[in-house]
């Protein structure tokens, strides 16, 4: 169906058959009222009306007529024009309709039927007046001269014109068809502030609004716009509302107990207009969100509790009532709460509730422990020594742990030490009840305390002994031999390094033969010869056997020669003399010679 140059043409294809009726209007439906168009198939008759004037055909062919796709109103999509190029298709319609109806039922409601709609509420429709700006007769001349083109200014917003060009020359003239055009709205003026707005929960409210007056054009939308009264030029939240048939809306996204300011927003295709002022809303209270779990300082048997308020308070915290395993123990305001004469590392489940008038929310249910303490008590190790350098270490659990058993602490001392000095053998948490110290030394007495440690602390066993097993002595000293006379030795010597038991002797032996067998760490020797070579070596002896140290050699003192001493002259020439001697019988030590002369001795001049 197309109304073009006064004639309202109706195109109908079904299957092989096409028709179409022409209805020649003229200009009789310009007058700025309405006019009601109908269009029917009865049978193989096709016809159209508008008001008084009618035109029907017949065409054989044209078979039944069944729609089962969508019905498009005032133009169709430019997606699908393509299908129908025979159809030759305008532009979408321009103006106003209203009560669309079919042969099978009633008036039908466009806004509400339509799946989509492309600018169909056309406000501002076409006034009285246009009865006279769409006659030809009456037009206005726009434009005379020999341009192919025109600007015209100062129309009026968001009207219809219809345009016609009219060509001369001496010969005649020759006009075109009539071409509508409509201006653009303008942006609206005017836009009023909200008549009404009431809180629908603390988190929405419901706003009304008056139409605006004045607005040339289409409205295309509403958006209702919500401010915090603290002055903040961005809205917190806003809505838009494409049925602007509508005038009361829905705003959501606000804050409990909260002021805001609410405008109203009107918009055309040219632009949007907020209204001036605002009006003011307090949001209600509702039950807080985000309540946050307690937390507590944890002590061996009590809790100090405490607790943020509310992330979202929605309102005025009325008071807190703080649960402890499912009983409520805190009734108030304040926000720590102290929790007395609990058990040692004892779990219980904490739970708080923050209200306002509106309502009471919980936090998550937490699980909190009282502190731990060191254990009670813990049992000395028993030991049991497997060789001269192994201790096997055996313990067993606290009995009151008072908390979590977190790690083992072996300590140990030992004789040579004077069990002054504890030192760290063993530190795991591998809570295993057993422990092999290696790498001992033999026949040695050592302390071992067991400690056992939780999250409060250590507690440290008493004592246990054990001496490992002996051995021979290792690292036995050399002897240190000093001779103070001609005649004799003072030799002492040291403790083997790793005794390895208890020493029961000393042997020293000299050029290989023992001297002194005995506990002693000395020996005097005597009744040696001047300078005379000896060797010592020490053994010391434990009840497992004996182990000898290193040789040393060593001399006695030397002492003045004794004998004479046999010299021997023979003469070498005029002016020399070869002196040869035998030495004393008894050196008694290293000799030097002093040879003594005496007579003349012979000078060059």
């Amino acid at each position: 169906i197309v109304l073009k140059s006064g004639i309202l043409n109706i195109f109908l294809k079904t299957g092989n058959g096409f028709t179409h009726v022409d209805l020649w209007l003229g200009l009789s439906y310009c007058d700025g009222k309405w006019n009601k168009v109908t269009v029917s198939k009865e049978g193989s008759t096709v016809s159209a009306s508008m008001n008084e004037l009618r035109e029907q055909t017949l065409e054989p062919r044209i078979q039944q007529l069944k729609v089962n796709s969508p019905v498009y109103i005032g133009g169709i999509p430019s997606e699908i024009q393509k299908f129908y190029k025979e159809l030759g298709l305008e532009q979408g319609f321009g103006g106003c309709m209203k009560d669309v109806k079919f042969t099978r039922g009633a008036v039908v409601n466009l806004a509400s039927v339509s799946s989509s709609a492309v600018r169909v509420n056309l406000d501002g429709c076409l006034s009285t007046d246009s009865a006279v700006n769409c006659r030809g007769n009456d037009s206005i001349l726009v434009y005379r001269g020999k341009e192919q083109s025109v600007y015209e200014s100062g129309l009026q917003p968001f009207a219809e014109y219809l345009y016609r060009v009219v060509a001369l020359n001496e010969g005649g003239s020759v006009s075109s068809e009539w071409t509508r055009v409509r201006t653009r709205e303008p942006v609206p003026q005017n836009v009023p502030t909200p008549s009404r707005v009431h809180s629908i929960n603390g988190y929405s409210i419901e706003v009304t609004w008056d139409k605006p007056a004045g607005v040339i054009g289409v409205i295309e939308k509403y958006i209702l716009k919500a401010y915090e009264e603290d002055g903040s030029s961005v809205p917190i939240t806003t809505a838009e509302l494409a049925d602007t048939s509508m005038l009361t809306g829905i705003l959501t996204g606000l804050h409990p107990f909260t002021n805001y300011a609410v405008t109203l927003t009107a918009c055309t295709l040219a632009g949007c207009t907020e209204s001036l002022h605002a009006l003011n809303i307090s949001t209600p209270q509702e039950a807080p969100e985000d309540v946050q779990s307690p937390t507590a300082i944890s002590f061996p048997t009590s809790l100090m509790v405490n607790w943020s308020p509310p992330k979202n308070p929605n309102g005025i915290i009325t008071q807190y009532i703080l649960y402890m395993n499912g009983v409520p123990i805190y009734f108030g305001n304040g926000t720590k709460y102290v929790v007395k004469d609990l058990s040692v590392f004892t779990p219980h489940q904490l739970l708080l509730t923050a209200c306002t008038l509106a309502g009471c929310t919980n936090s998550s249910q937490v699980t909190l422990f009282t502190a731990q303490l060191p254990p009670s008590h813990v049992d000395a190790p028993i030991l049991t020594v497997l060789d001269s350098r192994t201790i096997y270490v055996q313990w067993k659990e606290p009995v009151e742990v008072n908390g979590i058993l977190d790690h083992y602490i072996i300590y140990m001392a030992n004789n040579e030490q004077n069990f002054t000095k504890w030192n760290v053998i063993y530190n795991s948490t591998e809570l295993f009840l057993d422990f092999t110290i290696q790498q001992l030394f033999p026949g040695t007495e050592y302390l071992i305390k067991l400690a056992a440690c939780t999250g409060g602390g250590c507690s440290i066993s008493e004592a246990s002994t054990a001496i490992t097993d002996e051995s021979t002595p290792e690292g036995v000293p050399a002897p240190e031999a000093q001779s103070y006379s001609s005649d004799s030795f003072n030799i002492s010597w040291t403790k083997p390094e790793y005794p390895n038991g208890i020493i029961t002797s000393y042997g020293l032996y000299m050029d290989g033969v023992l001297v002194q067998n005995s506990s002693q760490l000395n020996c005097y020797a005597y009744g040696l010869a001047p300078w005379s070579l000896h060797s010592f070596r020490v053994q010391a002896c434990t009840a497992k056997g004996c182990a000898l140290g290193p040789l040393v050699e060593a001399r006695t003192m030397e002492a003045s020669p004794e004998g004479t001493v046999d010299v021997f002259a023979t003469v070498g020439g005029s002016k020399e003399v070869q002196l040869k001697w035998l030495p004393p019988s008894k050196p008694n030590g290293n000799l030097t010679y002093t040879v003594f002369l005496t007579g003349l001795f012979y000078a060059d001049e």
